[in-house]
């Protein structure tokens, strides 16, 4: 038998239980199911599992604005991460109402019942509105791009999305491919107890340096209630990414100075700065890497660590072979060569037993999509914290749910063919969101249909967003397909 509930949100991660959250204190008379893949809640969190595991945007803005978050370690690991999820979860009465090891696997609108039947691995659930926070990331898979003579390898090799629980590291030589987030992650980490560590990248990344504790916050957070002290330090981390993001647009040359003056003042050895920490694009065409602490240059300068810039020829018995000639010795190689993306976590979607390709359609106010009735999405800011506009689309659905609430209406469905042209959805030049631009919702180029990566902005923008506009509307008790 179907499970029958008026809202079905899928996903269980940071995303999904501050949807739930919002939900059981703006309309506590619905009901609703968080359907979720994984054993357990976490989302990303409770998915990657490799040592160093953090936060790569500061946790005052991170977090939600109604769960102020009471450590002073800005960038947190992922173990105090999973700790403030489970609390959402718990606070919000969400807990019971996971259904986990159920994943999403279809979603059919039928006209005619107003409905949305959700297929899972765990049986059906029918519902009046689909909410898919389930993030972007393909958790079935990692890029893996295929290396010549991986075969001949007879060390180690592992990929970060999947890290072996038993993998010994320690007094290890280990090469770490890549130079994003997660690379800039292990490698500093790994180096405490490996024998040596070396970043071998393709091309370097603009790295920036924030300290792991704010002081300003633990000072606050002496002084004065939890809620407040989080709402000023939010507000000047909100201030200080925006203004530092519109620099870098505005003037990138300015920028690029100030980074590689951080990176010398640390390494102290310019030739080395310009050569593995100079990168060919400019600042923000992809997502700035976050180091605490410098963490990343202090192995480095201690010597338990080297970054080594060239492309890989082909893997040999005892490590890898690169273009100049060079043997980089190692005993376990990690792959930490991106992320693959999927949109609305896979769910094939139909309408009237019409298929729904995604990259067919425009993206409405960043959550919706045109010609889908009752159905919203959940995607972050790539500039800023993810949270930021989650919590807004939360919140923006919770609006959306009250007018129709308010002047029973049964189905709201975004305009199916917006006029203008089209670009991608995800305007960024990061390899891993390049190769998903083919199965992506598209923007528009005027509001509502653009995706502004703008949160102050969207801050005072989305309460006042007309509802009605490029909205359609069918009443309760109207003929099926009659607009309001």
């Amino acid at each position: 038998m179907a499970e029958h509930l008026d809202v079905l949100i899928v996903g269980a991660g940071l995303s999904g239980v501050g949807a739930a959250w919002r939900l059981s204190r703006d309309h506590p008379e619905r009901s609703y199911a968080v359907l979720e893949a994984r054993g357990g809640l976490g989302g990303t969190w409770d998915l990657f599992r490799y040592p160093g595991i953090r936060s790569d945007s500061d946790m005052f803005t991170m977090s939600y604005p109604f769960k102020p978050w009471r450590n002073d370690r800005s960038l947190a690991d992922g173990e105090a991460i999973m700790t403030y999820i489970r609390e959402i979860a718990e606070d919000g009465g969400a807990l019971p109402r996971i259904r986990f090891n159920t994943k999403a696997l279809s979603a059919a609108w039928s006209s005619e019942t107003r409905r949305w039947t959700v297929e899972t691995t765990n049986g059906t659930y029918v519902g009046k509105f689909l909410y898919a926070c389930s993030g972007y990331y393909n958790y079935d898979q990692g890029y893996q791009p295929e290396f010549p003579g991986r075969e001949d390898y007879a060390g180690a090799f592992v990929h970060p999305q999947f890290w072996p629980s038993d993998l010994d590291t320690r007094g290890k030589r280990i090469v770490v491919i890549g130079s994003g987030a997660t690379a800039v992650t292990l490698v500093p980490t790994l180096a405490r107890t490996a024998e040596h560590v070396t970043m071998l990248q393709r091309s370097p990344t603009y790295l920036t340096i924030l300290p792991g504790r704010d002081k300003m916050a633990a000072a606050l957070m002496r002084r004065l209630p939890a809620g407040a002290a989080h709402k000023i330090v939010r507000a000047r981390n909100v201030a200080m990414q925006q203004g530092f993001y519109q620099l870098a647009r505005r003037r990138p040359e300015r920028v690029k100075a100030l980074l590689r003056k951080f990176a010398v003042g640390r390494l102290g050895d310019e030739a080395y700065v310009d050569k593995h920490f100079k990168p060919s694009y400019q600042p923000w065409d992809q997502r700035l890497c976050v180091i605490p602490d410098g963490d990343l240059f202090e192995a480095i300068r201690g010597g338990k660590a080297s970054v080594v810039t060239d492309t890989i020829e082909r893997f040999v018995a005892r490590g890898i072979k690169i273009s100049s000639g060079e043997v980089i010795p190692a005993d376990i190689v990690v792959s930490a060569t991106g992320l693959s993306l999927l949109p609305l976590g896979g769910i094939a979607l139909t309408v009237d037993g019409k298929p729904i390709r995604p990259r067919d359609l425009v993206a409405y106010r960043s959550m919706m999509l045109s010609g889908v009735p009752n159905l919203a999405f959940c995607i972050g800011y790539t500039n800023a914290s993810w949270t930021l506009r989650a919590d807004l689309s939360h919140r923006y659905v919770m609006r959306l749910l009250t007018h129709m609430d308010r002047n029973g209406y049964a189905v709201a469905t975004p305009e199916p063919d917006p006029p203008g042209p089209r670009r991608p959805l995800l305007d960024f030049s990061s390899g891993y969101v390049q190769r998903a631009l083919p199965y992506f919702m598209q923007q528009g180029v005027r509001d509502p249909w653009t995706v502004k990566q703008n949160y102050i902005y969207d801050l005072f923008r989305s309460p006042r967003a007309d509802i009605r506009r490029g909205m359609t509307f069918t009443r309760k008790r109207a003929r099926v397909g009659a607009a309001a």
